[in-house]
C-alpha cells in the first residue's frame, strides 16, 4: 500500500505558539483535501546546549532554575530544547486504515492580539480568550465538557494570571461551575521548548486521554493568589488523577501563546471505541526488514523484546495479531528481510531468539523482484479434508469452494463438499470415494481454483501458468480460456466418461524414461515425464503389477498412485469421441496469461488454447511436465508457486530446474500427513515477500478488524554530526589571538597560492578593521555599552 498523494510542506513561525499553529494548519489541510496524512510539530534546539543565564527580577527567566507554573513561588520559566511531531489523519480515514488513534482533534482556534495589548511581547487577555472560545465553538462542545486544560503555563508572574483570566473568560460563556477542570503545564517537567512547546503540550494531553489519567504539575505547592483560581473553573494539582468520565466523552484543551500575540488553542477528545479484532487464523506472519544486515539484527532483537513484554503483560491473541498486522502494514519494506510464522507472541519471541529455520526465514534482495508462475497439480494428490483449515479461516477460499460445489450439484447429483470436508468418522469413506475419477477431478479443481483466487486476492498475480493434467483446466480458467462453469462441466463429463472405462493403474517410477522404456509395451504407456529422474507408467492392473515387480527386482523405486484408471494412456481411447462431442458445445477463448503446455512442454500461442482438439488430445497424450519446467527454467529468475494439495510438483520441479539459485519453488499447502494448512500458506506468503513479490497486505487483513499497535520502530544506525564548539581563544587556520593582542596585529599564514581559506581570512580581516574603526569612534563618543557589544562580537569572530 503506497500513498501517492502529495501535500504541501509549510514552515510556520509564530514564536512560542509555532507548533500548535502548525497543527491547526495541518488540520485545515486535511479537511480541505490538500493532503491525506500530515506531520505537524516543532523543534527548538539550543546551541551551545550547556549555557546559563543571569536572573533579573521581573524578567521571564526563573530565579532558581525551576519553572513553577501557577504556583505561589513562581518567578519565571526555564528554557529547554527539544522537538515534537504528531501524525494527523481525518478520523474516517484513520478508522478505515486501522490506525491506532490516541485522540481526536475536535476544533482549533488561532488568532493574534493585534493592538489589544500594552506592547509587542505583552500577552492579551482578550486575544487568548477569543482563541479559546473559537476552538470551543468549532468543536461544538461546551466548556463544561472539558476535564483538563494543558496550559501555556510558563510560570511567569505576569503570564500565568493573564492566562487563567483568559481561560475563565472563555469558559464563563457556557458555565458558572468552579474548579471542575484541572489545569496543568508540561513546562515544569521539560522547560519552555519555545517553538516545540505547543506540540509538546498536545502530546501530553493526548496521552492523558489515552491512559485516562491526568498528570500532576511538577513543583506545584500552593496556588498563585494573583491567578484567582478559587473563583475560576480551574484547579491545579501536584498529584496524578484518575480521569473519570462524568457525562459524554473525555475532552481536553491545549493552549500555546507566542511572543508577538499569535494565540492557539486546540480541543481534544478521547479516541472512539473500536470493535475488537476477529482473530481467525491460528498463526500469524511477522515481517521484519532493514537497510543493512546489522540493522536487521537490531530490529529482530527489538521485536523479540517487545513480544516478550507482550507475553509478560496481560494480553489477548488480538494483541499479537495487531502487532503482526502492524509489521505488515505499518512498516516500510527494505531489502534485508526476515519473516516469522508463529501461533503466539511467546512463540514468535522464542523463534526470534533461536532463529529457528522452520519458523524464521531470511533473505536479502538483489535486483528486481521475481515474477510468479502458478503450478497446478493433477490427479493423485487429493485427500479427504484438503483445504479444511483454509475453508474455516479464509472467506475468499470458502466462497469459491461453495460456488464450485453449487455449480457441480446438477452434474454430480450430490454436494461435493460432503466428500471434500467430510464429517468426523466419515473420512475413510470419503477417501475411497475420492479415489474415483468422477469425484477426484472436480474436487481437485475446486481446491486449486479457490486457492488461486485467494492468492490473487492478496495481489499475487501470475506471469505464467503450468497445469499438470487436470491442473491444466485450472490454468485455463485463470487465463480466461474457459469459465469456471465450463471447466466444471467438462471435468464432470470427463471424469464420468473415464469412470465408465475399464479400471487401470498408474505407477510412479523414480528413474529416467530411458531406464523404463524396456518395460513399455503396446498396453503400457509412459503417461507422464515429471523430471529427469521421475516418470509415470500407466496401463491395465495386471500389466502394471508385472512392471512393478520387475522394477522392484531391478532395484528401481516405484509407487502406485491414488487413481482408479490409467490416464494419459491407450486405455483412454474409447472415451475420446464422446468427450470431443461435448467439448464442441463450449466456445473457448484465447489465453490472456501465458501458459506453458504440459502436452508439448513448450509455450503455445494464446489462440491455440481455444482449439478443441488440444483439449481432446490432452486426455490421451503424455504429460511433459519436466520439459515444461525446463522451458520456464530458461526464463530469468522466477518463483514457481504450487497451488494445490501436497508438495509433489514442488519436489519434481526442483529436480528439473538448474541449481544456480535463479529460481525458487514454493508449495502452498503442507504434505498430506501434515494438516497445518494455515502455517504452510503463511510460510509460502512470507517466502514470496522475501523474494520481493509485492503483496496486498491490506487485502490480506481485510475483514479481520485488526488495528496498528505500538511496535518497535526502525533502529537507525546513528552517526554523529554535531558541531563541537571550538575553544574560545582559537580559530582554525588563522592562528591564535590572545585577548591582550590588538586586532590589527592578527598574524597571517604564508601560503603558496590563494585559496578559499585565504579569501575567508581576508574577508574577516576587513570586518575586523571596520570594527576597529567603529570602536575608536565609539570610544571617543563615550558609548561604553555599545563598545562592549562590538568588542564581544569581535572576540566571537576571533
Amino acid at each position: 500500500y503506497k500513498l501517492n498523494l502529495r501535500g504541501p510542506a509549510l514552515t510556520v513561525q509564530t514564536a512560542c505558539s509555532t507548533s500548535l499553529v502548525a497543527v491547526s494548519q495541518a488540520c485545515a489541510g486535511l479537511l480541505s483535501g490538500h493532503c491525506e496524512v500530515a506531520l505537524a510539530g516543532g523543534v527548538s534546539i539550543s546551541f551551545p546546549q550547556q549555557r546559563g543565564y543571569v536572573y533579573q527580577e521581573g524578567a521571564i527567566a526563573s530565579s532558581d532554575g525551576r519553572c513553577r507554573a501557577f504556583d505561589v513561588s513562581a518567578t519565571g520559566t526555564v528554557f529547554g530544547a527539544g522537538a515534537g511531531v504528531v501524525v494527523l489523519k481525518r478520523l474516517s480515514t484513520a478508522i478505515e486504515d486501522g490506525d491506532r488513534i490516541y485522540a481526536v482533534i475536535r476544533g482549533c482556534g488561532v488568532n493574534n492580539d493585534g493592538s489589544d495589548k500594552a506592547s509587542f511581547s505583552a500577552p492579551s487577555i482578550q486575544g487568548q480568550s477569543e482563541a479559546i472560545a473559537s476552538a470551543l465553538e468549532q468543536a461544538e462542545v461546551s466548556a463544561e465538557s472539558i476535564g483538563y486544560v494543558e496550559a501555556h503555563g510558563t510560570g511567569t508572574p505576569l503570564g500565568d494570571p493573564i492566562e487563567v483570566a483568559a481561560l475563565t473568560q472563555a469558559f464563563r460563556q457556557t458555565t458558572e461551575r468552579r474548579q471542575f477542570c484541572i489545569l496543568g503545564s508540561i513546562k515544569p517537567n521539560l522547560g519552555h521548548l519555545e517553538s516545540a512547546a505547543g506540540v509538546t503540550g498536545l502530546i501530553k494531553a493526548t496521552l492523558a486521554l489515552h491512559h485516562e489519567r491526568i498528570p500532576g504539575t511538577l513543583h506545584f505547592r500552593a496556588p498563585n493568589l494573583n491567578c484567582g483560581l478559587a473563583e475560576s473553573p480551574f484547579r491545579v494539582t501536584a498529584d496524578v488523577s484518575d480521569w473519570k468520565r462524568e457525562t459524554g466523552a473525555r475532552r481536553a484543551g491545549v493552549s500555546s501563546f507566542g511572543v508577538g500575540g499569535t494565540n492557539a488553542h486546540v480541543i481534544l477528545e478521547e479516541a472512539p471505541v473500536t470493535q475488537p479484532a476477529v482473530v481467525t487464523r491460528p498463526a500469524e506472519l511477522l515481517l521484519l526488514s532493514a537497510r543493512t544486515p546489522t540493522a536487521l539484527e537490531r530490529t529482530s532483537t527489538r521485536w523479540m523484546e517487545s513480544l516478550q513484554n507482550l507475553t509478560s503483560e496481560p494480553s489477548t491473541p488480538t494483541d499479537f495479531a495487531n502487532a503482526a498486522h502492524t509489521s505488515r502494514l505499518g512498516r516500510r519494506a527494505f531489502d534485508h528481510r526476515r519473516v516469522v510464522i508463529a501461533e503466539s507472541a511467546s512463540a514468535a519471541a522464542e523463534a526470534l531468539a533461536s532463529r529457528d529455520p522452520k519458523r524464521v526465514f531470511q533473505r536479502s534482495l538483489q535486483g528486481k523482484a521475481r515474477s510468479v508462475v502458478f503450478l497446478f497439480p493433477g490427479q493423485g494428490t487429493q485427500y479427504p479434508g484438503m483445504g479444511r483449515q483454509l475453508y474455516a479461516t479464509e472467506p475468499v477460499f470458502k466462497s469459491q469452494i461453495d460456488r464450485c460445489c453449487e455449480i457441480l450439484k446438477p452434474g454430480l447429483g450430490m454436494d461435493l463438499s460432503d466428500v471434500l470436508l467430510p464429517s468426523p468418522g466419515s473420512e475413510a469413506s470419503a477417501a475411497e470415494r475420492l479415489r474415483g475419477t468422477s469425484l477426484a477431478q472436480p474436487a481437485l479443481f475446486c481446491i486449486e481454483y479457490a486457492l488461486a483466487t485467494l492468492w490473487r486476492s492478496w495481489g499475487i498475480e501470475p506471469s505464467a501458468l503450468i497445469g499438470h493434467s487436470v491442473g491444466e483446466y485450472v490454468a485455463a480458467v485463470v487465463a480466461g480460456v474457459m469459465t469456471v462453469e465450463q471447466a466444471l462441466d467438462l471435468l464432470a463429463v470427463r471424469g464420468r466418461l473415464m469412470q465408465d472405462l475399464p479400471g487401470g493403474a498408474m505407477l510412479s517410477v523414480r528413474a529416467s524414461v530411458s531406464d523404463v522404456e524396456r518395460w513399455i509395451t503396446e498396453s503400457v504407456s509412459i503417461s507422464a515425464i515429471n523430471s529427469p529422474r521421475s516418470c509415470v507408467v500407466s496401463g491395465p492392473y495386471s500389466e502394471i503389477e508385472g512392471v512393478e515387480r520387475s522394477l522392484t527386482a531391478a532395484g528401481i523405486p516405484c509407487k502406485r498412485l491414488h487413481t482408479s484408471h490409467a490416464f494419459h494412456s491407450s486405455m483412454m481411447d474409447p472415451m475420446l469421441a464422446d468427450f470431443g462431442s461435448h467439448l464442441k458445445q463450449h466456445p473457448l477463448r484465447r489465453a490472456t496469461i501465458p501458459i506453458v503446455s504440459t502436452r508439448t512442454g513448450t509455450w503455445i500461442k494464446p489462440e491455440d488454447w481455444s482449439d478443441h482438439q488440444y483439449w481432446l488430445l490432452q486426455v490421451r497424450e503424455c504429460v511433459h511436465f519436466s520439459k515444461a519446467i525446463s522451458t520456464i527454467g530458461n526464463e530469468p529468475g522466477v518463483v514457481l508457486l504450487e497451488i494445490g494439495p501436497g508438495q509433489t510438483l514442488s519436489a519434481l520441479a526442483a529436480q528439473t530446474l538448474p541449481g544456480d539459485g535463479r529460481h525458487v519453488v514454493i508449495p502452498s499447502m503442507p504434505p498430506v500427513e501434515n494438516r497445518a494448512e494455515t502455517s504452510a500458506l503463511l510460510t509460502a506468503l512470507g517466502r514470496l515477500w522475501l523474494e520481493g513479490v509485492p503483496v496486498n497486505w491490506r487485502a490480506f487483513d481485510e475483514g479481520k478488524g485488526l488495528a496498528k499497535s505500538s511496535c518497535p520502530t526502525y533502529p537507525f544506525e546513528k552517526q554523529r554530526y554535531w558541531a563541537d564548539v571550538a575553544p574560545a581563544n582559537s580559530i582554525t587556520g588563522l592562528g591564535v589571538v590572545r585577548e591582550s593582542e590588538p586586532v590589527k596585529d592578527l598574524p597571517r599564514r604564508d601560503v603558496a597560492s590563494p585559496s578559499a581559506n585565504d579569501v575567508i581570512e581576508q574577508t574577516i580581516r576587513r570586518q575586523l578593521s571596520l570594527m576597529q574603526q567603529q570602536l575608536e569612534a565609539l570610544e571617543s563618543a563615550e558609548h561604553p555599552s555599545v563598545t562592549e557589544t562590538i568588542t564581544a562580537q569581535a572576540r566571537t569572530i576571533l
